[in-house]
């Protein structure tokens, strides 16, 4: 039976089936489409503008394990996966994203189960995975609540973890879309969550405060927030200012949740 997507999450899929994150074209320039100068351009761009995703997800530390990916994208980090070793698997919610990482991997020599599919109903057992991953994703769906229930019930009881990446409302990035959408448009009456939801990438984008993810992954057991300074919490910034900015202030909240072991699944 075909699964059912929600009409916001289908909004979301069009929104991305343009174009899988990480692939602009100021990105592969005039490189061929799926050619290997291309995958090396995205490659490149996205680990020096996001250098902290190594850190954050330790792939080298996961050899032989069983690695699921919620939202694929354009295959970066899949392939980081891949390289490290991994047993993997891939989902994600647009036939552009299952394209791309697929070629990618065959490109590379490596391969992946890959799915595409709404994450709010994963197509695996119980306790199947070591590790589930997701950087900068579910934060995009219209119930992430719903899709972490699900990365809770694919974790193994035994050590089982999420690693991942949520957007962060109170951030310097926030500030410079509410002061676009809202402040300078005579509307200061709206809210960060107000013009997030409408004004970043595709519609229903949301992002949290410490005290909003604690609650979200309170099913999980241990739970370690890293906030991160991007670029777009910096851009414009004068640089001689930058090494003073709080990382509190940055955009991205850096996650690694383990599963409680007493989780009834």
């Amino acid at each position: 039976m075909p699964q059912q997507t929600s009409k916001m999450n289908a909004e979301v899929k069009r929104y991305w089936e343009k174009e899988p994150c990480g692939t602009h074209g100021y990105v592969v320039k005039d490189a061929g489409k799926f050619s290997l100068d291309y995958f090396e351009l995205v490659e490149s761009y996205r680990y020096s503008v996001e250098p902290f995703i190594h850190g954050i997800a330790q792939f080298t530390r996961y050899r032989g394990k069983k690695v699921l990916e919620v939202g694929v994208g354009a295959g970066t980090d899949h392939l980081q996966w891949a390289r490290a070793g991994a047993e993997l698997y891939g989902v994600d919610l647009t036939d552009a994203a299952i394209e791309t990482t697929s070629k990618r991997l065959e490109l590379y020599g490596f391969k992946s189960q890959l799915y595409r599919v709404d994450a709010e109903t994963l197509p695996f057992e119980d306790c199947t995975f070591d590790v589930v991953y997701s950087w900068g994703v579910i934060h995009h769906s219209e119930h992430p609540e719903r899709i972490l229930a699900e990365i809770n019930r694919v974790l193994k009881k035994d050590g089982g973890v999420f690693i991942g990446m949520f957007y962060h409302r109170f951030s310097l990035t926030t500030l410079r879309v509410w002061l676009k959408h809202a402040f300078l448009k005579g509307r200061p009456w709206r809210s960060f969550s107000d013009v997030l939801f409408h004004h970043v990438e595709s519609i229903g984008t949301k992002a949290y405060s410490r005290k909003e993810l604690e609650t979200l992954f309170a099913e999980f057991g241990d739970l370690e927030l890293k906030p991160l300074l991007t670029v777009g919490d910096t851009h414009r910034l004068p640089a001689g200012l930058i090494p003073f900015i709080p990382d509190q202030f940055g955009w991205f909240w850096g996650i690694r949740a383990t599963k409680d072991r007493n989780h009834p699944t």
